[in-house]
């Protein structure tokens, strides 16, 4: 089996090797100076960070789609038992689809996604897209300079 891999710059190493740690419940398969990896089992994931001080976080958001929304709710309660806090579970219309959906916001303002897709809409739905715009289907309002934000 494949995985996936995402490479993050992020603006301290340290801080991002915690919240990764405790997001996926496993620790980095290597730390250098200003490099950390991660070979995630459970989603199937390679992980890279890069450390750039004053430039981490270049990405939109990123997400962990599941089978069922059974999944959703036990990765959320995983997430807030390690300390980390979630939007919470909630159905949404949202990028033209329904989902079951739960939101945390790593170091650098990553925004991560595990969510279920349920349905189709044909709806966009409270999202905006273009520069600077605020993009509200995300549980808390954030703002974009990304044109596309959904899954």
């Amino acid at each position: 089996m494949g995985r996936l891999q995402l490479a993050i710059d992020v603006g301290d190493l340290d801080e991002a090797i915690d919240f990764y740690s405790r997001l996926f419940s496993t620790p980095p398969a290597k730390v250098e100076d200003g490099y950390a990896n991660f070979s995630i089992d459970d989603p199937p994931l390679k992980l890279v960070l890069f450390e750039k001080p004053a430039a981490g976080g270049v990405l939109n958001h990123l997400g962990v789609e599941v089978e069922t929304a059974a999944e959703v709710v036990a990765a959320e309660a995983r997430i807030t038992d390690e300390g980390l806090d979630t939007t919470g579970v909630g159905d949404v219309k949202c990028c033209f689809a329904e989902k079951t959906e739960t939101w945390v916001v790593a170091p650098d303002d990553v925004r991560w996604e595990w969510y279920v897709k349920t349905g189709d809409s044909d709806q966009f739905d409270e999202v905006q897209l273009g520069a600077s715009t605020v993009v509200e289907c995300f549980g808390p309002t954030v703002e974009s300079d990304e044109e596309g934000c959904c899954s």
